[in-house]
């Protein structure tokens, strides 16, 4: 992954993985992620790679913006203010700095995302 433009073929299918563990503050099964950093610039920004998660329910708080593209499983997210956001294989989102709710993964997820 040491290009001028960092990459990875087939991201929808690599089975290139890291261990990331159990998904933090877990309310209901036992997510489990992996995932692969493609590129992390200056101060961590921006950060961009792969990231599968097992099904599970957990708190989330979106620290920086960040973009989510879906290309495997589906997933719900609901914000603190009632927001639904469903998910699945061909979903994009754009989750902003402070988001704050929960993710349920009803099927196991793979996200391409970019931390900004």
């Amino acid at each position: 992954m040491k290009s001028s433009a960092p990459h990875i073929h087939n991201a929808t299918t690599f089975a290139g993985l890291v261990d990331w563990g159990d998904q933090p503050d877990c309310l209901e099964g036992q997510s489990h992620s992996s995932g692969r950093l493609l590129h992390k610039g200056p101060d961590n920004r921006p950060e961009t790679g792969i990231w599968v998660c097992t099904p599970g329910r957990w708190r989330l708080s979106i620290p920086r913006d960040e973009f989510c593209h879906f290309v495997a499983g589906r997933a719900v997210y609901r914000s603190d203010t009632g927001e639904v956001i469903e998910v699945e294989a061909g979903t994009a989102v754009m989750f902003p700095a402070g988001w704050t709710g929960e993710c349920t993964v009803i099927e196991t997820m793979r996200n391409i995302y970019m931390l900004a």
